[in-house]
């Protein structure tokens, strides 16, 4: 059986990594080895065990531990430490409201290279300096709801595993493969040399449906997502490798109206290069 703690200290040392620490801390770039990240909520802690990752402690309302985190818990190290308390006093102690009343610290798991990650892929997303958590979530859910095979991140996008990525992900951060491209090379390159093609989303004249065939007929395809004006630079760049010309700044200016008037149901297109490693 766990071990229960109730909260009377809220300088308690052990707390701090609910409390006190900030997602930077977490990561412990200095020593990799201790680096944690928080899960929220019984469906997200639960998929981050099935992934294989270590729980190090809980914080959660007194009430589950005999409701819903006792699955959780069964699953875990009978002397893994759980700090309990009322909601009122837990969102006190870490400045929010807690989703389903439970989070738990885990180690981060250890990344894979890009290259051994995307041996036996065909699909994969990458996301271009995504900097929001929640727009790295959903668009995680997508991933893992488009049965893509991989995500790869360039380095100066957000961390999936930030508590609110993990969160607005559902848990699908632990579900779909991912790591990050070697930030020394250019990540197309890498791309190309691993023989994926490349296609940019972006609202275009020339666009194609992400259904279109002549994508579905491509045996690696890397599909770029970003901010308004990382992806018209990815546009760019898959457009030069594959020797079409483009005038960014008129189609740039023409695609940010666009995307003003872009209705809320509008259908996804995708901007396909014919570039090829």
């Amino acid at each position: 059986m766990a071990k229960i703690y109730d909260i009377a200290d809220f300088s308690a040392p052990e707390l701090d990594v609910y409390a006190r620490l900030t997602e930077n801390q977490l990561v412990n770039r200095a020593d990799p080895e201790n680096a944690l990240f928080i899960a929220e909520s019984p469906l997200v802690i639960g998929r981050a065990l099935d992934a294989g990752c270590e729980p190090v402690s809980f914080l959660m309302e007194r009430r589950h531990i005999e409701g819903k985190a006792s699955d959780i818990l069964a699953r875990c190290p009978d002397d893994i430490p759980v700090y309990a308390a009322e909601l009122e006093v837990l969102t006190q102690l870490t400045g929010f409201h807690l989703t389903r009343g439970m989070l738990c610290a885990m180690r981060r798991p250890a990344l894979p290279d890009a290259a051994a990650l995307c041996a036996d892929a065909a699909r994969v997303a990458v996301l271009e300096n995504v900097m929001n958590p929640t727009n790295i979530g959903a668009i995680f859910r997508s991933a893992a709801a488009l049965g893509m095979d991989a995500v790869l991140l360039t380095s100066a996008g957000s961390d999936p595993l930030y508590r609110r990525a993990v969160r607005v992900s559902m848990g699908t951060v632990f579900q779909v493969p991912w790591t990050y491209l070697p930030a020394d090379t250019d990540w197309q390159e890498t791309l190309h040399t691993l023989g994926f093609r490349t296609a940019a989303m972006a609202l275009r004249d020339d666009s194609l449906r992400i259904d279109d065939a002549r994508l579905r007929a491509l045996p690696r395809l890397a599909i770029v997502l970003g901010m308004p004006w990382n992806i018209w630079a990815a546009a760019c760049l898959c457009a030069r490798s594959s020797g079409s010309r483009l005038e960014p700044r008129r189609r740039r200016q023409r695609w940010l109206r666009q995307s003003r008037r872009w209705p809320r149901d509008a259908r996804s297109s995708i901007w396909s290069s014919t570039s090829a490693g």
